[in-house]
C-alpha cells in the first residue's frame, strides 16, 4: 500500500518552505496555515520512531484485534467513504523526500473542494472514456461506465455468476476512472463504483421525471444533486459522527474562526498533515466482506486487509489479458486475475448500519476507535525489500510517515495549536497515559506533541475513541464546512437553505443508508 493509500496525506509541493513563504488564510494557492505565526516543532527522527513503534495494536496468535478496541458509533464503510473525500479533495504525487519542486502548488493535483472531479473528471466531452456509449447511435451518453465481474464460486462450490460490480477497466487491468488512487484497495474501489450508480440511477431517475431534459443538461442536473447529496453525507453524516451532532450547524451559525480565506479555499496543513489523518486509526486488520469472505465456517478466509489490496488493478492482481485465467476463479486469490471474482462483490450491509436482522455469520463491521493504535498491517507497508537498510525501512512504517512529514513540513506542537484556539491542552501526565504515552514522555512529547499523535491521542482522552476532542473536530469541522462554502456550485454557496430531496427514512436529510438504498444494490451475492 502506498502512502495516499489511506486518507489525509497532504497536497503536491507541501514542504516547509513554501507553507511559510505564503500567508496562512489570506488565499495561499491551494494549500496554506491555519495558524501561520506559530513555530514549527522539531524532533529527532530516532524518537520519532520509537513512538511511531509504540503506536501498533495489538492482535492475538490468530492476527485478530481486540473487540474492545473497535467503534460501535462509526460503521466501517465510512472509513472508506473518508478516503474517497480524501481523494476528492486532494493529490499528492510528491515522493516523501522530493518535496522541493512546484513550491506554489499551482497546477496538477486536485482541487481543494468536495465537487466530486475525481468521479466526473471533466465530464463527457474532455473524458469520455469514463462514459458509456448509447448502443444504437455509439454517441457517448451521460451515464458512467461500468465494469463486470467474471464468474466464480462459493466454499460449497456453488457457482456465483458474473455481474455489473466492477470498476471498468481496460485490457491490462488498469482502472478506468479519473483517479487512479480509487483503485489502491478493494473497499475505496467498490465505493467509487457506487457512487457512479449513485449517478446513473439519478440520470435514469430524471429521464424518468422530465423526459425533456437531455444531453448536457440532463448530465449537468445529474452532477448537482449527485454533488449537493454527496456534500450533504459528507458533512452531516460523516464529520459529524467524527466529531458530534450539530457542530457544523453551529459553525456554519457562529462562523468558521480559524479556517479562513477571502475568496476561495485552500488545503490546511494542520488538516492534511494531521487532522484528517485520523482515518489511518480507523482501519480494521480484517473485514467481515460478503457470505463467502468472513470469519464464518462456510467461508473460504477472513476479508484481510492484504487481501483487500491484491484484488486491484493498481495495487493489486487484476491485470485484464496478461492473463488467460478464464472466468471461473473460484478461491481468494492471489492472481493474477483477469477480473475481480464475483465472490469479492462487496456486501453493503456489512459496511454501513442498514438495520439488517440477525443472520448466521452477518456482523456489521466497526470502524478502530479514534486512539494512537493503528493495526499491525499498516506498519509495514508494501515494497519494502529484504536489502532494505534499517533507516530506509522505517519510512515502511506508516505511522513514522505521518510523523515524520509533521516536522518536515513544519507543523508546530499540538499545545501550540491548542492554545491558538483558546483550548485548554491536555496535561501532560495526561499525555503520558498507557505504553504509547510512556514513550512519549520519554522524548518529551509529552509537553510538546506532534500534532497528527496529539489528535488521536485527544480523542482517547476525551471520548474514549468514539469521537475527536475539542481540537480535532474544531479542525475537520471547519475545513470541510469551508471547503463547501468556498465551493461556488455548492449547495452552501448557490442555495443555502437547501435540504436534500432524495428518497429518504427522515425527510430533508440524507445519509449513506440512504444513498444505498437508493442505488438498490445493497448486496449483489446474496
Amino acid at each position: 500500500m502506498s502512502e495516499v493509500a489511506m486518507h489525509g496525506h497532504g497536497v503536491r509541493g507541501m514542504n516547509r518552505a513554501a507553507l511559510q513563504a505564503l500567508a496562512g488564510n489570506a488565499d495561499p494557492g491551494k494549500f496554506g496555515r491555519m495558524f501561520p505565526t506559530l513555530t514549527a516543532m522539531e524532533a529527532d527522527e530516532d524518537d520519532l520512531f520509537d513512538l511511531a513503534e509504540a503506536m501498533k495494536d495489538k492482535v492475538d496468535a490468530q492476527g485478530n484485534t481486540d473487540p474492545a478496541g473497535d467503534n460501535p458509533n462509526i460503521p466501517a464503510g465510512f472509513t472508506y467513504l473518508g478516503q474517497f473525500v480524501d481523494h476528492d479533495i486532494t493529490l499528492d504525487t510528491t515522493p516523501l523526500e522530493q518535496q522541493q519542486a512546484d513550491p506554489l502548488a499551482t497546477s496538477n493535483f486536485r482541487t481543494p473542494a468536495l465537487d466530486l472531479d475525481s468521479l466526473y473528471g471533466d465530464g463527457p466531452g474532455i473524458h469520455p472514456y469514463l462514459y458509456d456509449r448509447d448502443p444504437a447511435t455509439h454517441r457517448v451518453i451521460e451515464r458512467f461506465l461500468i465494469g463486470k465481474t467474471s464468474e466464480s464460486r462459493d466454499k460449497a462450490g456453488n457457482i456465483i455468476p458474473g455481474f455489473s460490480n466492477d470498476l471498468p477497466r481496460n485490457q491490462v487491468g488498469h482502472a478506468l476512472i479519473f483517479d487512479e488512487r480509487n483503485d489502491e484497495n478493494l473497499l475505496v474501489a467498490q465505493f467509487h463504483l457506487l457512487m457512479l450508480k449513485f449517478h446513473n440511477k439519478v440520470v435514469d431517475t430524471l429521464q424518468a421525471s422530465q423526459p425533456g431534459l437531455r444531453g448536457s443538461a440532463l448530465f449537468r442536473e445529474a452532477r448537482r444533486i449527485v454533488t449537493w447529496h454527496y456534500q450533504w453525507i459528507v458533512l452531516f453524516d460523516f464529520v459529524e459522527r467524527l466529531t458530534e451532532p450539530g457542530l457544523v450547524r453551529k459553525i456554519k451559525q457562529n462562523g468558521r474562526r480559524f479556517y479562513r480565506f477571502r475568496s476561495r479555499p485552500y488545503m490546511p496543513a494542520e488538516f492534511a498533515a494531521a487532522a484528517y489523518r485520523l482515518g489511518h486509526s480507523m482501519v480494521r486488520q480484517t473485514y467481515n466482506h460478503n457470505r463467502v469472505f468472513n470469519p464464518g465456517p462456510d467461508a473460504f478466509v477472513d476479508g484481510t486487509l492484504k487481501l483487500l489490496f491484491n484484488f486491484t488493478g493498481k495495487s493489486g492482481q487484476i491485470v485484464g489479458e496478461l492473463v488467460d485465467q478464464g472466468a471461473a476463479n473460484t478461491g481468494g486469490g492471489p492472481g493474477p486475475l483477469k477480473e475481480l471474482p464475483s465472490n469479492w462483490i462487496i456486501d453493503w450491509r456489512r459496511f454501513f448500519d442498514l438495520d439488517t436482522p440477525p443472520e448466521p455469520n452477518f456482523v456489521l463491521n466497526a470502524s478502530r476507535r479514534l486512539d494512537p493504535f493503528i493495526v499491525p498491517e499498516l506498519h509495514t507497508l508494501p515494497g519494502l525489500r529484504p536489502e532494505t537498510d534499517k533507516t530506509a525501512a522505517r519510512d515502511f512504517v506508516l505511522p513514522f510517515r505521518n510523523l515524520k512529514r509533521g516536522v518536515q513540513i513544519g507543523l508546530p506542537s499540538a499545545q501550540d495549536v491548542c492554545r491558538a484556539m483558546g483550548i485548554v491542552p491536555l496535561k501532560p501526565s495526561e499525555i503520558a497515559t498507557g505504553p504509547d504515552g510512556a514513550v512519549a514522555a520519554r522524548h518529551g512529547f509529552h509537553k510538546k506533541t506532534p500534532l497528527w499523535y496529539y489528535v488521536l491521542k485527544e480523542a482517547e482522552h476525551h471520548h474514549k475513541g468514539l469521537r475527536l476532542g475539542p481540537m480535532g473536530s474544531t479542525i475537520v469541522a471547519e475545513t470541510f464546512l469551508g471547503l463547501v462554502h468556498g465551493d461556488h456550485d455548492s449547495f452552501l454557496w448557490r442555495q443555502s437553505n437547501w435540504v436534500p430531496h432524495l428518497p429518504s427514512a427522515a425527510p430533508g436529510h440524507f445519509t449513506m443508508a440512504d444513498l444505498l438504498r437508493f442505488v438498490d444494490e445493497i448486496n449483489p451475492i446474496g
